[in-house]
């Protein structure tokens, strides 16, 4: 395996907007073939004439604030102090923690649930309409008994209501008045250029069983307002969803895309092969799937869904905050034939395999992260986490408070259990509404568990060990190749497709261990395959007998939450070359950033409250990031 090693130590110190390549102002569309021809000619400035996606933003697009109903038991931050929070202003929790991020996002959508949309502010302001039924009088009466228990409980019996088929309060007046004051909310913190307010809505079906889905909007309040949020009491088949935005774009000539997220809790039924009445995929269905379902959410509080160790047990980083033994709530126990059809590279697998029959491919999907907090804050940094809801705030004892409570006690979920996770990286032309959404489009991608990494990914056939070298590599990489959400067309004679891979740490957080490129592949069988390739690691480490590189070390001291950047490194960046290319073979690539360990949010948690917290619980975490997929069509 042709590997070229380049770690640079000098910029240890250097923010982001010191580098070239890590933030640079784009105000173009992406580049066209006849584009790349012009600006790759050498000239003085490399930066003349430039028009393609120069700097990624980080946001959140999956955000519940008091409008939602489940979040709005507990929550009491509404959506306008949801916008500031993310846009880097100090706000006050439902318990009046003062709060702030370390650094602005640069976009959110904040997705409340369809589900009654806008019901809680309602319901807890006594409204009459509400009271007038029964279980309005009833929750009413409850949540403002001032007994936690009867609270909590309460909580818990409007969260169950999600999954029943009929809307127990329904109000199509009070909907449509919610959905409209918040696009009026925002579109008056859409700040294009700095900050995009995005509208969004979350589609939350089968309760239990995690088929959720984010409904993006691109455009504004009159394109939104056109309809209202599509919700699992309209029907709990996402197949009609998906005819629902299809309708919508016809009728308005708006865009919208569905973003599924954490197929971990859904028990086998998130990447599916059957439809959601248990029939054989069609091509038209799997092609409609593809076009509004272009990314996916990889991580998130409630776990990593990237990959797990069943299905890939020759990858030592694929057990990271695994959320496996249970559905959402905890009602129905995991079989180990369902993780296949929960996680994300088993499902870009079982894409290709679909893809060869069908002649389409429904899991042709980039990745991204974000959060699912029911906070109204979009806070995952490890020192700075708000955790999943607004029942238990930041204390002595939230690490072993209740998350979820399951039936059977084994399966209830306890607040360490919760992942610090995690934000959307978009490569962007601008930071605007439009901008990011045809950048999620076209899948230029990735996935962070939290860390604001820079991570630039290329695929291509004649990427040099010299093109790693390069200060601007997005200019050789759009010359040469394709990005993240690419694809790769034939090869031409008996090459080899070569990939192109730079890393620089987010300088809030750990050095870099290593990158690793993750291929797919269906073999000459037809069976689906995957391997895990160390691309570039810091270091002089060199790789065993196995072939695998030893861990980078540890410096995190756990009883003061602090570690040490004396290993790994500021940035990593090398060209590979796939060894096991088989031309025949269709396939996919995909880059994955693993940092040094650092102190996970239990290891702040129990420094700041002088807790003991129980053996089992972990302390130290590797972040990491995932990048979209770049796929090889023979």
């Amino acid at each position: 395996m042709k590997v070229t090693l380049r770690t640079i130590f000098l910029l240890a110190g250097c923010t982001l907007t010191s580098v070239a390549w890590a933030a640079e102002p784009g105000n173009h569309e992406a580049a066209t073939k006849d584009d790349v021809a012009h600006i790759s000619k050498p000239q003085f400035s490399p930066y003349a004439g430039r028009n393609y996606p120069a700097r990624v933003l980080f946001g959140d697009t999956h955000l519940h604030t008091s409008i939602s109903v489940d979040a709005g038991t507990m929550n009491r931050v509404g959506q306008e102090d949801a916008f500031r929070f993310a846009r880097g202003e100090e706000i006050s929790t439902t318990y009046g923690l003062r709060a702030k991020l370390s650094r602005p996002l640069d976009f959110l959508v904040i997705s409340d649930h369809a589900e009654m949309y806008g019901l809680m502010p309602q319901l807890l302001s006594g409204d009459p309409e509400i009271l007038s039924t029964e279980i309005g009088r009833k929750w009413y009466d409850s949540l403002k008994s001032g007994n936690q228990d009867k609270v909590f409980a309460t909580a818990m019996e409007i969260v169950a209501s999600l999954s029943t088929k009929e809307a127990p309060i329904k109000s199509d007046k009070a909907v449509r008045n919610a959905w409209q004051a918040y696009t009026a909310l925002a579109d008056k913190y859409n700040d294009p250029g700095r900050f995009s307010a995005i509208i969004g809505f979350e589609y939350t079906t089968m309760g239990g069983n995690n088929l959720h889905r984010n409904v993006l909007f691109r455009g504004d309040a009159s394109v939104a307002n056109r309809t209202v949020p599509y919700s699992q009491f309209d029907s709990q088949n996402p197949e009609d969803l998906w005819a629902f935005l299809a309708d919508f774009e016809k009728r308005t000539g708006g865009e919208v895309l569905a973003i599924p997220h954490n197929g971990n809790l859904s028990n086998g039924r998130m990447f599916s092969v059957e439809t959601f009445d248990g029939k054989p995929y069609t091509k038209e269905l799997a092609a409609l799937r593809a076009r509004f379902e272009p990314i996916i959410e990889a991580t998130q509080i409630k776990g990593d869904s990237e990959a797990h160790p069943a299905l890939s047990p020759n990858d030592e980083f694929a057990d990271y905050e695994k959320w496996d033994k249970a559905n959402l709530n905890g009602t129905e126990v995991k079989k180990p034939e369902m993780y296949q059809y929960e996680y994300s590279r088993e499902a870009l697998k079982t894409g290709l395999l679909l893809e060869r029959k069908l002649g389409v491919n429904p899991f042709k999907f980039g990745m991204i992260g974000s959060t699912d907090a029911h906070t109204s804050l979009a806070a995952v940094e490890e020192e700075n986490f708000f955790g999943k809801h607004s029942g238990v705030e930041p204390g002595p004892h939230r690490w072993e408070h209740v998350v979820i409570e399951a039936p059977d006690p084994k399966y209830t979920v306890k607040g360490w259990q919760q992942a610090a996770a995690g934000y959307a990286g978009v490569w962007a032309t601008e930071n605007t509404r439009e901008a990011i959404f045809d950048a999620m489009k076209r899948k230029e991608t990735y996935a962070t568990t939290g860390p604001r990494m820079v991570v630039r990914f290329f695929g291509g056939w004649d990427f040099t060990a010299d093109d790693a070298l390069s200060r601007l590599p997005a200019g050789v990489g759009y010359a040469k190749g394709v990005p993240m959400g690419g694809d790769l067309r034939k090869s031409p004679g008996a090459k080899s497709p070569s990939f192109l891979v730079a890393a620089m740490k987010d300088p809030y957080s750990g050095n870099l261990d290593r990158i690793q490129i993750v291929k797919g592949w269906l073999d000459k069988d037809g069976n689906a395959q995957e391997k895990v390739y160390d691309a570039v690691w810091s270091g002089d480490r060199k790789p065993d007998t196995s072939g695998k590189i030893p861990p980078v070390g540890n410096t995190v001291d756990i009883t003061n939450a602090t570690w040490k950047n004396t290993i790994g490194a500021p940035e990593l960046s090398a060209t590979w070359t796939d060894p096991d290319f088989n031309a025949a073979q269709s396939a996919f690539y995909y880059a994955r950033v693993i940092e040094i360990p650092t102190p996970r949010w239990t290891a702040y948690e129990a420094k700041r409250f002088a807790v003991t917290m129980s053996p089992g619980v972990p302390m130290i975490t590797q972040e990491r990031a995932y990048t979209s997929p770049i796929w090889y069509t023979p």
